[in-house]
């Protein structure tokens, strides 16, 4: 990982279950795609395990051949039934404050359909200084090197990979599907409860030279 000294400080966010508890909005979409589509979805089982890309959870409901046709239904349905359900999680905005604080930027790297995940961030007021949709686990490092981030906050183990891919320090927070034992596991260096714990830890970790990952585990 690269020091601190040698550009700004980037940290990279994911969106779902780490900055936004999307389950509201995804559990509504949902119902609203087995309206349209006379399919069932189990909504809470779905909202169970956020994270991957969508088409994964569709693949569990509809034949191979409908997926690509269902995702985009879904994510046409989407703004309308899941922006304005779908909170900010405790801490989100203090989070995002804090990298500003610091001189750094805070970029949100994301599975989810970038537009959507756009509004998202406008609804909520949420200011980051740049958004990369449709990226999972690995293929997260793709927008974290180009941006050049030191540190990813994520929910999900497939986010301690994407981490570890871009050879950045992955923060973890256990508020997704993924419970502290996992994801430190996963080999998650910090490992918070949720994101109001981020603040302090990133203090540390400024104050310590980029070398206060452990101070902060839990």
């Amino acid at each position: 990982m690269a020091g601190m000294a040698a550009h700004t400080l980037t940290v990279g966010f994911d969106l779902d279950m780490t900055l936004i508890d999307s389950r509201p909005g995804i559990r509504a979409a949902y119902h609203e795609l087995s309206a349209r589509t006379g399919t069932f979805v189990d909504a809470d089982l779905a909202v169970s395990r956020l994270g991957p890309p969508l088409e994964e959870e569709i693949r569990r409901w509809f034949p191979a051949e409908r997926v690509a046709e269902i995702s985009d239904l879904y994510r046409s349905l989407y703004p309308e039934f899941a922006i304005a359900a779908t909170p900010a999680l405790p801490g989100a905005r203090e989070a995002i404050d804090a990298v500003h604080r610091a001189g750094g930027r805070a970029i949100v790297v994301t599975a989810k359909y970038e537009p959507n995940a756009k509004l998202h961030l406008a609804h909520l007021g949420l200011d980051v200084d740049a958004l990369v949709g449709s990226l999972w686990a690995a293929g997260k490092a793709e927008a974290l090197d180009k941006h050049q981030a030191q540190v990813y906050v994520g929910d999900h183990i497939g986010d301690v990979v994407g981490a570890h891919t871009a050879g950045a320090l992955s923060v973890a927070v256990a508020t997704g599907p993924c419970d502290a034992t996992e994801l430190r596991a996963a080999g998650a260096e910090v490992v918070l409860g949720d994101l109001t714990e981020f603040p302090s830890w990133l203090a540390r970790y400024v104050a310590e030279g980029a070398d206060g990952g452990e101070a902060a585990a839990i």
